[in-house]
């Protein structure tokens, strides 16, 4: 029988070494600190996802909007 090993990955937070499996039960962070930490941040903005600039949508007028009430 071969041996599996446990796949592990970087917490994202404090760099710390985290087994990668149902056990680890705040993957892909080391603990539910780590993962609060990191929420703050996408909270505070501090992170964003890369994107084109949008603009905000025109507010209609009445005279804008046409109504056909057949």
């Amino acid at each position: 029988m071969s041996h599996l090993h446990a796949r592990s990955v970087t917490c994202p937070t404090c760099n710390k070494t985290v087994e990668w499996s149902s056990r680890a039960r705040w993957r892909p962070f080391c603990s539910e600190r780590c993962k609060l930490i990191d929420l703050g941040q996408w909270a505070n903005e501090r992170y964003r996802v890369a994107g084109d600039d949008t603009q905000e949508p025109a507010h209609e007028t009445s005279s804008d909007v046409t109504t056909d009430l057949r």
